[in-house]
């Protein structure tokens, strides 16, 4: 799965390009300027970025100016201005393309699967490795059993490992404890309620700032437990 950051300092339409891409099958970092953009680059492996130029404390066009100085990501503005000036200074500085708002989702996805296509063709891109599923600031590294959040390494036992494992490669879907315990303990579920419920609160006191307020391992009351983020926030 292929990581796309979008950054705008307009909250609505990172939601909507989140939207657009989570439906095309990209894994969605967010930022709101510049800042929080070249913070979620040191941090995580992103093989596209959609930036806005006009946003506030870092724009666009400084911040592309300071990734480029590490990465080769492409960059496609997004942009409510259509002066040349703007378009030829951000080219030149390191982007890609651009798009000018208000876009086209089919135009702007499409733009999206050209660029990371050349940038795999050509060789500049890692593919993404289905080893290593990343959803907020959790890692869950297949390889080598191990798991980061917010870019710090966690200590997990097997079986809560397991279970972080089966939640984040099905982000949104919910799964009762009994559906837990067979896919983890590969057992019958007897007294599967109670041990599910043990290791999913150890669990949460390991990846979570505030296990009563969690970011990412949810409850649905009735049904069982899901790892799902806050609409529109991306690290909550």
């Amino acid at each position: 799965m292929y990581t796309v950051l979008v950054c705008d300092d307009e909250k609505d339409i990172v939601s909507a390009l989140k939207i657009y891409l989570t439906s095309d099958g990209y894994n969605v970092l967010c930022a709101y300027n510049g800042d929080q953009a070249l913070e979620l680059l040191e941090h995580n492996t992103v093989h596209l970025i959609l930036m806005d130029i006009m946003m506030p404390e870092t724009d666009g066009l400084t911040a592309l100016s300071l990734l480029r100085q590490k990465y080769n990501t492409p960059v496609i503005f997004t942009t409510a201005k259509s002066e040349d000036s703007d378009i030829i200074l951000g080219l030149n500085l390191g982007a890609d393309d651009y798009i000018t708002k208000p876009f086209n989702p089919v135009e702007l996805l499409a733009r999206v699967r050209s660029q990371l296509r050349r940038y795999v063709t050509l060789g500049a891109a890692v593919k993404p490795d289905e080893n290593v599923v990343t959803v907020g600031g959790v890692t869950v590294n297949d390889n080598d059993k191990s798991v980061t959040v917010d870019g710090e390494t966690v200590s997990l036992t097997p079986k809560e490992y397991e279970i972080l494992k089966l939640l984040i490669r099905n982000q949104g879907k919910v799964f009762s404890p009994t559906d837990i315990y067979r896919s983890v303990w590969n057992d019958e579920p007897f007294g599967s309620d109670s041990t599910v419920a043990v290791h999913i609160r150890h669990l949460r006191e390991k990846i979570e700032i505030n296990p009563n307020e969690p970011r990412y391992i949810k409850v649905v009351w009735g049904h069982g437990y899901q790892f799902a983020l806050q609409k529109g926030d991306d690290r909550k």
